[in-house]
């Protein structure tokens, strides 16, 4: 699987895959996350190669694209026990497939409402417990098919 490319989107999707917050490769697709997420749980799912829509993957792109999508939120259920996953496709600002993953939980600070990742109070993760996250979500997604 390979990020790199002339497209400045792809550009820029390889730099953050590269950074410290990928944490797990999968069949299409990278798994992203960072201490300072709007969320306690939030994962980014990056598509693999570059593409803009759903529409623009192969029939075999899409299935596994798909798989990886549920191994990913059925792992971050185990790990943080949400009363709801809320799933998120735009592409507004980085033109390149990727999923968030926005983990709901009562008493979230955005509960009966919509997400907004721009107002969110941060950090979501009290000390040392993003770290605990990190690592449980490496050995969920290493050893644990969706």
């Amino acid at each position: 699987m390979s990020l790199s490319g002339k497209d400045s989107a792809a550009v820029r999707v390889a730099a953050c895959v590269s950074a410290r917050r990928a944490v797990a490769e999968l069949e299409a697709s990278w798994v992203l996350i960072g201490p300072d997420d709007p969320l306690r749980g939030y994962v980014c799912l990056v598509f693999g190669r570059h593409a803009v829509d759903l529409h623009d993957l192969t029939d075999a792109e899409g299935a596994a694209l798909m798989r990886d999508i549920r191994k990913v939120s059925a792992a971050v259920t185990r790990i943080v026990n949400p009363v709801k996953m809320n799933y998120e496709v735009h592409g507004n600002t980085a033109p390149h497939l990727h999923i968030h993953f926005f983990p709901r939980h009562r008493g979230d600070q955005f509960e009966g409402g919509p997400i907004n990742p721009r107002v969110a109070k941060r950090p979501a993760y009290p000390p040392g417990e993003f770290e605990r996250f990190r690592e449980r979500l490496k050995s969920e997604l290493a050893t644990r098919a969706a």
